[in-house]
């Protein structure tokens, strides 16, 4: 069975981010270095988990980032220097355009209320030839649990064996096969063109962007 649907990961595929360069900026309004943030904040796999499946309310998160950190701003302020962290990956964003109207096109996220709602205005362009995204907060379900990608392909229309995933942690990829995907575990300077290729993924070359 061909492939139908293309699954993106964003962080790290579509865009890059740098937790370093959001502890600066939180550091920016606390007496605290950017280190000490990162380990009390944003190195924290369990606050990561509530906030990213939507168990933790941003204001909940707020409250608790700034008990934590010290800091001491406004709303808008926060908010800004904690999603202010993602810069384009040209050369993976160029080749989405290229993949319409020959493929679904479905983000798969682990992120945040925060987070999606900064990327997906900075990322508009990208994120427009979409057919669907699927945010873990959103649905309460994050990456590798093999049930987020049950949602997934179901909300994409396409049967496992439809899908390619494109990721940049190996456990998701892993996770993603077990399901019955397809995966490509995607880093920086990886060829994704030839990777595509090799997946028998045609490109509408006219429809691609240069970096």
């Amino acid at each position: 069975m061909s492939i139908t649907t293309l699954v993106f990961d964003f962080g790290n595929v579509l865009g890059f981010f740098s937790q370093r360069k959001a502890a600066e900026q939180l550091a920016a309004f606390s007496p605290l270095s950017a280190d000490e943030i990162l380990s009390r904040y944003l190195l924290d796999p369990e606050l990561e988990d509530a906030f990213e499946t939507g168990r933790m309310k941003l204001s909940e998160f707020r409250a608790l980032v700034r008990q934590r950190c010290c800091v001491t701003c406004s709303d808008a302020q926060l908010d800004w220097a904690i999603a202010d962290m993602f810069t384009p990956n040209h050369e993976v964003c160029a080749l989405v355009p290229a993949l319409k109207p020959r493929y679904r096109l479905v983000l798969l996220s682990n992120t945040n209320e925060l987070h999606s709602l900064h990327f997906r205005r900075q990322f508009a362009d990208t994120l427009a030839h979409f057919d669907a995204l699927v945010l873990s907060h959103e649905v309460g379900l994050r990456k590798p649990c093999l049930d987020i990608y049950t949602h997934c392909h179901k909300v994409a229309g396409s049967t496992p064996r439809q899908c390619l995933f494109i990721d940049d942690l190996p456990v998701n990829v892993e996770a993603a096969r077990a399901c019955g995907w397809q995966g490509i575990v995607y880093h920086r300077g990886l060829d994704l063109r030839r990777e595509l290729h090799e997946h028998q993924i045609e490109l509408n070359t006219e429809k691609s962007r240069l970096p």
